[in-house]
Parts: structure tokens; sequence; C-alpha cells
């Protein structure tokens, strides 16, 4: 259990321990990774919640505060057990614990490519395919916090000019793929690279959907086989900091 103690006063040199179970249920690290999901909680609530619990007069927090010192940045996804052990309150279960978690995260992600999307130029080149169609291919960048690309998703292809898009086809995806944040990216088959009326009220719309559903929409770009127009750059989409 996610227990153990965790110090709250010290008096002629006696400290005075509290359980976990006693703080805020918000403050609690199990609590807040159900609540608020595993980026709201810092690396020792996480390393906590891996080790289930500490050991007498050690709380689980303050034993993965010591793991991360002992093997800071990814050093602790590489240590063995051997080494995991000789760590004092981590014996041969939370050992084997630690490091069959992060085998397990480097086997499912060992063929994915991550991509970062920082800029519109950025986006610009990641739609070579597109640039030049005679059909309006509306492209949804769905990333995470740190601006890592989740998922490129085509939700929409219209005819010519035109391309009809609904929120629920954007959002949906976002949702199912836990998405931080997306850009909206489409090419103009004209060549022309400014929005349209019904570009900048779509993009409106999209905002006000993302705003109630706690996802950001950082910017929409629009494509040509040469050019491209930034919402952001333009001042058109506010970014929150």
């Amino acid at each position: 259990m996610l227990s153990s103690f965790i110090p709250v006063l010290k008096a002629k040199n006696k400290v005075v321990f509290m359980k976990i179970k006693d703080l805020p249920r918000v403050d609690r690290p199990r609590e807040k990774l159900l609540r608020y999901g595993p980026r709201k909680l810092n690396n020792s609530e996480l390393v906590a919640i891996i080790l289930g619990s500490g050991q007498k007069g050690e709380n689980a927090i303050d034993l993965a505060k010591k793991l991360l010192r002992k093997f800071p940045n990814s050093q602790l996804s590489n240590t063995s057990i051997k080494h995991l052990i000789e760590v004092p309150g981590i014996g041969k279960t939370k050992a084997g614990q630690i490091v069959a978690c992060f085998e397990l995260g480097k086997r499912l992600l060992k063929n994915k490519r991550f991509k970062l999307v920082l800029s519109p130029k950025d986006v610009w080149n990641e739609l070579q395919d597109v640039r030049g169609n005679k059909k309006e291919y509306f492209i949804i960048f769905y990333l995470d916090i740190g601006n890592q690309i989740i998922k490129k998703e085509t939700v929409s292809i219209g005819n010519l000019n035109t391309s009809i898009v609904h929120p629920r086809e954007v959002f949906e995806p976002a949702i199912t793929n836990f998405a931080a944040q997306i850009i909206i990216a489409h090419n103009h088959p004209s060549g022309n690279d400014r929005p349209s009326e019904e570009d900048i009220a779509l993009t409106q719309k999209l905002i006000k959907a993302g705003e109630i559903l706690g996802i950001e929409v950082v910017d929409h770009v629009i494509v040509t086989t040469s050019h491209y127009f930034s919402f952001k750059e333009k001042g058109l989409i506010k970014i929150n900091d």
C-alpha cells in the first residue's frame, strides 16, 4: 500500500510523521493519478506509485526521491536489480517492479518514432504530400504536452476549394489519444494561402470546442506548394501561457 509516513515537524531532534492517508486526497499520488492522469504527477510521485510503499520511518515518496537522487535522469530506467537493491528500503520485490515497468515501456515504444511540431514551418514540411493536391485536405496534429506528435490524421477531404469539418471529427481522436493540444492544418488548392471567412469562422468554432474539452488549439496552418499561413503568427490565435 502507498502509505508509510511523511515528516511534518521536528521537536527536540524527534521527527513526527504523518501517514500519506492523512493528507488531503488531492495530494496523494494514487488519487492524483486517478483524478488528473499521469502527466500531473512529478517523477517522485510516479516512482512512488510503482514502489507501492515505503519502509519504516520513510514514506514511498521519500524513498522514490532517494532513488532518483542516486539514479538521476534516465539512469533509473537502465539500472539492474542488483544495483537497485543496494538502496536501503529497496528489496527484490520493489527492484523487480521498477525493472519490469521500464522494460515494458521500452518494448512498447521500441518501434514508435516521435516527432516534434514546434513551428508552422515544421507543419508545412510535414504536409509535403498534400500541399499540391487538387482537393482540400483537413489534417489534425494531435500533440502531447511536450509538443510531440501522438498522431496525425486526415479528418476531412473536400471538393476543390471546400472542406466541411465538424468538431466531433476533430476532437474525438484527441480524446481517444489523450492529446493535450492540437494543430489544425489544411491545404488550399488555389495556391492562395490567405484564410477565407469560412476558415476563420471554423477556427474560432474549434477553439471554443477545445476550451470546453480542455484541449488547446495552438495553431491553424494553411499550406500551399510554396507558402504557408499561420493563424498563430498572424495573431489570430492567442496562446495561453
